[in-house]
């Protein structure tokens, strides 16, 4: 049976400082968020009725926009209070939640200085990205044919719509190879991050990681660190090259989606599930929970 489509899911969706049905949280076809990619957005997890650190992806929404040049009218108390009035509203308490900001239709061309910037925030079930069986063995991830952009060529530091396009393109290539997930490179040729997800690896007790400089410092990522090193794991941000992969001990990906995801394969590589990522994942789903 095919999954329920997502435009037709039951509930309310809080949009521009009101709750409305579900099906009528709608834009105009010549919205600019549309055709320009002027758009920005969060995703969040809800643990037994809390949303983990949502004062920090809050903070990121309006960053982000400020980076892309509108702001989104809404206070840092307002927009985390609408998070929270949502998924009470919805009756879940272990929940996914897509804050999405973008600009409106009252200018259409490249300008849009003038539109109107609007703000939802839905929330819905969502237990796994990845398939479970899969998960706990390590997804297997292809390396990607596109590589994270430049900082110089795109807003980086922003959770923007648009800079989306190569990976759900990457994404699509690695799932019609029976891939999970694809590991992208940077402009450089340096290991960047999947196509939604950071990624860590494991070499003689030590976690190496990117350093995200062409691409977004997680917040999941964040919290394995701090994982990490109340455990002292010596944990190593810097270049890392592709053949360097074949070193490592083992592998696994972060993301509020994600969460903390073992990797068994990255092309040609090969990672064993071992135990620093296993206790990871374990402490991380401990922090998540609320006290």
């Amino acid at each position: 049976m095919a999954e329920q489509s997502y435009d037709s899911l039951d509930g309310v969706i809080w949009y521009d400082g009101k709750l409305v049905p579900w099906a009528d949280a709608n834009v105009h076809v010549l919205t600019h968020g549309l055709h320009y990619a002027s758009s920005v957005f969060e995703g969040e997890r809800a643990y037994g009725g809390e949303i983990f650190k949502l004062n920090e992806h809050s903070e990121r929404l309006i960053n982000s926009a400020d980076i892309l040049g509108f702001e989104i009218p809404y206070s840092l108390d307002e927009i985390n209070a609408a998070s929270w009035e949502v998924l009470e509203t919805q009756g879940f308490t272990d929940a996914y939640i897509r804050p999405v900001a973008w600009r409106g239709s009252e200018m259409m061309g490249v300008s849009a200085q003038n539109n109107t910037i609007h703000l939802a925030i839905a929330v819905w079930q969502w237990p796994s990205y990845f398939d479970p069986a899969e998960r706990l063995k390590g997804i297997r991830l292809d390396i990607a044919e596109y590589r994270r952009p430049s900082p110089a060529t795109i807003p980086c530091k922003s959770k923007a719509a648009g800079l989306y396009m190569i990976c759900t393109l990457s994404k699509h290539a690695a799932e019609a190879k029976g891939y999970a997930d694809a590991l992208m490179l940077d402009w450089r040729g340096h290991v960047a991050e999947a196509t939604g997800a950071n990624v860590f690896f494991v070499q003689d007790g030590k976690l190496h990681t990117p350093d995200p400089d062409c691409f977004l410092d997680g917040i999941t990522r964040r919290t394995v660190i701090d994982l990490a090193k109340r455990r002292q794991i010596e944990v190593i941000e810097r270049t890392i090259m592709p053949e360097e992969m074949s070193g490592f001990e083992q592998c696994f990906i972060t993301g509020t989606a994600a969460e903390v995801t073992p990797v068994s394969e990255i092309g040609p590589y090969k990672f064993e599930v071992g135990d620093i990522t296993q206790t990871l994942m374990e402490d991380y789903m401990k922090e998540v929970q609320p006290d």
